[in-house]
């Protein structure tokens, strides 16, 4: 059995940009922090109440603790927790306990069966690879957002779904496909891009 060349050219795209984003130079990295911050907080559907969920940046990834500390009040900040073959949200405040999961990346000490499910979540911050100008994200590969949020292709927001990444990260065109589930906006530290109209 041949290799599907799109899947072949999205692992390939995957490797470029994310030594692009390891390359960003630590004084970049908070700098753009501090901005991605301002633009997700500026989003038109940033003071929506409940649940929101951002993530614990590895590999290079944007930060997100300069929008976590400046939530508003009638929002509760969550991690994403693995659960079977979909992501899971639980509450967390710096301090309070975490372990690694399967990919050594940290999350909140609970049953995952307990946490929220993607559905209860108001917003969802997640981190990308790659995106285009038609605000097409490309993920890890582990399809973890996708299939977790593959409901959203169904109906409209809530949860708002809001890709974020370095503007380095731009491609002129990703190759998608029919499981890649549509942000409602992408932010980086240079511009916010919003795919479709809002549609809630």
């Amino acid at each position: 059995m041949t290799a599907d060349p799109r899947q072949t050219l999205r692992q390939t795209l995957r490797q470029q940009l994310r030594q692009r984003r390891r390359d960003i130079p630590a004084a970049e990295r908070i700098a753009a922090a501090e901005t991605l911050a301002e633009r997700l907080l500026s989003l038109p559907f940033a003071d929506i109440s409940g649940h929101v969920a951002g993530y614990w940046a590895m590999d290079g990834e944007i930060a997100l603790h300069r929008w976590q500390m400046q939530l508003p009040s009638q929002q509760i900040y969550c991690l994403p927790v693995l659960h079977g073959k979909l992501l899971r949200f639980a509450p967390w405040r710096p301090g309070q306990a975490l372990v690694s999961n399967r990919y050594g990346i940290p999350e909140p000490d609970v049953d995952p069966a307990q946490a929220l499910r993607p559905e209860d979540m108001a917003l969802v911050v997640a981190p990308l690879v790659g995106f285009d100008p038609l605000g097409q994200r490309l993920g890890m590969g582990g399809g973890w957002y996708d299939r977790s949020f593959a409901f959203r292709q169904r109906q409209a927001a809530p949860p708002w779904l809001v890709g974020v990444g370095f503007a380095a990260q731009q491609v002129p065109a990703l190759p998608v496909e029919d499981w890649d589930v549509t942000v409602d906006a992408i932010c980086t530290e240079q511009a916010t891009l919003y795919p479709e109209p809002l549609n809630a």
